[in-house]
Order: structure tokens, then sequence, then C-alpha cells
């Protein structure tokens, strides 16, 4: 994908309007609309602007649907929430599959368990 179709994708994936992005450019709907459709080019001054409307880097308006992480972070810790629904008799069997000797989290009706497995 090139920079035009993910920011279009990300535009639509959040819901965001053509409008709302041409506000925030301080454009007509009309220059989005030529932007996607390949009419207009983007000016690089305007990336900064588009990132900042749609909630993304800049980078991601490139690398999507890729998230760029720097190469000094790879080592950090990283929180990942994953939401599964199973009955009750699953649900031991699948936390010991997945985490085998790790602490995780519950979170049922609006409380937190932290869980020791």
């Amino acid at each position: 994908m090139n920079v035009v179709e993910n920011i279009k994708t990300i535009r639509l994936e959040k819901g965001i309007s053509q409008k709302v992005l041409a506000d925030s450019l301080g454009v007509d709907i009309s220059a989005i609309s030529n932007v996607e459709n390949g009419k207009r080019e983007l000016k690089v001054s305007e990336l900064a602007i588009i990132a900042n409307c749609l909630g993304v880097d800049v980078i991601d308006l490139f690398t999507y649907p890729k998230k760029y992480i720097p190469y000094d972070s790879k080592n950090e810790e990283i929180e990942t929430i994953v939401q599964f629904k199973l009955r009750r008799e699953q649900r031991d069997k699948v936390m010991d599959m997945l985490f085998k000797s790790h602490e995780f989290e519950f979170i049922e009706q609006n409380s937190v368990n932290t869980v020791p497995h």
C-alpha cells in the first residue's frame, strides 16, 4: 500500500470523515477527495497534521498496517490485552495452555483480579 491508501484506510477504520480531515488541514473537502483519488499530491507539511488528526504517528502512515517499533525498544516489555469468551470449565485449561507459569490478570465485571499461575 502507499501512503495515500494507508491514510484512507486508517481514516475509514477510525470512522473519521473527509470533512474532519479537510478541516484539520484547512482545505476544502474536495481536496481530500482529490488526494484519495490520486488527483492531488500531499505536501510533506500536511503529513504531521493528517497523522495527528488520525491519532497515529507520521511513520504509521508509511508502514500501516505494520506498527513501527524503534530497534532499542524491542527488548522492552509490552503490555498486551487479550479477551476470550469461554465457559468457566474451559477457562482454566486455556489459561494453562497460554500462560504456563506466568502471572496474568482476569478482568471480570469491572474488577481486576491478579491470578498467579
